[in-house]
């Protein structure tokens, strides 16, 4: 993939009080952030939240309280904006990949967008060219493996040339040489990238982390600032045996 693309300004990112109820339970509350960092992770333990603020900057779920927008757009509320302004990423490929063959799955995002069927066939394939995968221009995606589906979705994404890109836990049972091979193309992508994590290794070079705990924000500052807290308290509560304790 090239690194020559023209680097795009920082998204501008606003949450104002940001809260989200799913099926009758708060699953986010109070969250307010500013940020145009150009790298920022999310961490926090299961259940915290993560991928339900994931959904919320994508646009693809609306708030129940508060208010979210990215370069001064309600996704939620702008279908097209949204897929100008947002890609995302989820943790299994195989819930994101709709059609057969590579070139079909990358030209749809491209459709969507409103391109042309040629248009959007001839930039898939500029896209493949990029990523040095032209080879797989007629590949049938039951032919990839985990690795190279999650290396498929992103290569739709990137076709689709979002200012922010969310990554939803991407290297989620992939082994240690396929996420290096992963993490190697990120690194070329120049926009706004969101990483949703529960590893605090694989955000030690962002800008700026945004800890979740139990649905609300506990801490927002540099890696520097934050990573350490969160590890602490992560080691705290692996010594704690609240995995043998009963509910009620």
């Amino acid at each position: 993939m090239s690194g020559t693309d023209p680097i795009p300004a920082a998204s501008h990112i606003q949450l104002d009080a940001l809260g989200h109820d799913l099926e009758g339970r708060v699953v986010l509350e109070g969250i307010s952030v500013e940020t145009r960092a150009r790298r920022i992770g999310i961490v926090g333990r299961n259940g915290s939240g993560k991928s339900t603020l994931a959904r919320l900057l994508a646009g693809l779920i609306a708030p129940t309280r508060g208010s979210l927008r990215v370069n001064g757009c309600d996704l939620a509320a702008d279908r097209k904006a949204a897929l100008r302004e947002v890609g995302i990423l989820f943790q299994n490929p195989d819930h994101q990949i709709i059609f057969p063959t590579v070139t079909e799955e990358i030209a749809f995002g491209l459709r969507q967008q409103g391109r042309t069927k040629r248009e959007a066939e001839t930039l898939a394939v500029e896209t493949l060219i990029r990523f040095d995968k032209e080879g797989w221009r007629d590949a049938y995606v039951t032919t990839l493996s985990q690795g190279q589906k999650q290396l498929l979705c992103l290569m739709a994404v990137s076709a689709m040339a979002p200012k922010l890109l969310i990554l939803d836990e991407p290297f989620s049972g992939l082994d240690i040489p396929t996420k290096a091979q992963l993490a190697r193309y990120l690194g070329l992508y120049h926009g706004t990238l969101i990483q949703i994590t529960h590893d605090p290794r694989e955000v030690e070079g962002y800008d700026e982390i945004l800890w979740l705990d139990q649905g609300k924000l506990r801490m927002h500052g540099s890696v520097a600032e934050v990573l350490p807290a969160y590890i602490e308290e992560m080691t705290r509560q692996g010594e704690a045996d609240d995995i043998a304790d009963l509910p009620g």
